[in-house]
């Protein structure tokens, strides 16, 4: 086996900052008032830290992720990695999508070393592609290409694609969501073993509780739309994490009954 070795100026992982942001999207068409997204958020993560978000359908968790990644700009706020602000995409912000927006002409291999191509590093990494390969399953798909896969194993190529290049900061949105009950959990623990092994600083947009308490140092819940910090809660479980203690369980039980609350607030103001 080939070990997964951190780069050393890709893999330092970074400090992660946002002060007091609001996000507005403008009026379809121009018609009617700007819709309010995120309204003063403001979080933090330290270095090597691993936080999950999670909250209400439409609470704008996945724009929160775009703003990070310097994809859309806030309306009003600051973000930073480490002292220098988010202005634009980086190198250093890794985002895998819902979506794995695979490159469809390319071969699973060829996928998963974009980045490295890109960086100019493929030469001395290209040892890493067949263990990351072989890390999310698809050593025998290597000359495959995009249609030949299933949802899950596409994604499975893009979050390959992104730990291969070793960011300071990891941003993933529901990265996981695709994949069948039992490798979602295997692949729970290679994110867990990679980030441990590296400390990359991760953000995680997740729906699902159990991963959240999972992997998680801390779990922010987010309100209803407009987006709004309601709690931020510690983790305090020793790692390896077993899913059927009775720690794990209560907590599991308070964050969905906060959600429960959440949910019946944003009915209660449809109706």
């Amino acid at each position: 086996m080939v070990a997964i070795v951190p780069d050393p100026v890709a893999s330092k992982a970074a400090s992660l900052r946002v002060r007091h942001v609001t996000k507005h999207f403008p009026a379809t068409n121009g018609v009617g008032v700007a819709a309010l997204a995120l309204d003063d958020v403001s979080l933090s993560l330290a270095v090597g830290e691993l936080v999950s978000v999670v909250g209400p359908s439409g609470c704008g968790k996945s724009t929160l992720l775009r703003l990070i990644a310097g994809l859309i700009l806030p309306s009003a706020g600051e973000l930073s990695i480490g002292a220098e602000p988010i202005t634009s995409p980086g190198a250093e912000r890794g985002l895998v999508f819902q979506d794995p927006n695979l490159f469809p002409w390319l071969t699973v291999r060829r996928n998963i070393e974009a980045g490295l191509v890109a960086r100019g590093v493929l030469r001395e990494k290209r040892a890493e592609v067949d263990e990351f390969m072989r890390v999310v399953g698809l050593e025998t798909f290597a000359d495959a290409y995009p249609h030949h896969l299933s949802g899950g194993m596409a994604q499975r190529v893009a979050l390959a694609r992104a730990l291969i290049n070793h960011p300071r900061v990891l941003l993933l949105d529901e990265p996981l969501g695709a994949l069948d009950a039992f490798t979602r959990m295997r692949m729970q623990d290679e994110v867990l073993r990679l980030w441990q092994a590296h400390r990359t600083t991760m953000l995680l947009v997740t729906h699902d509780i159990d991963e959240a308490v999972y992997m998680s140092d801390r779990i922010i819940i987010m309100t209803q739309r407009p987006g709004k910090i309601d709690q931020n809660i510690p983790v305090d479980l020793n790692r390896p994490r077993d899913r059927s203690s009775s720690d794990f369980l209560r907590l599991r039980s308070n964050i969905l009954e906060l959600l429960h609350f959440a949910g019946a607030a944003l009915a209660r103001n449809k109706s």
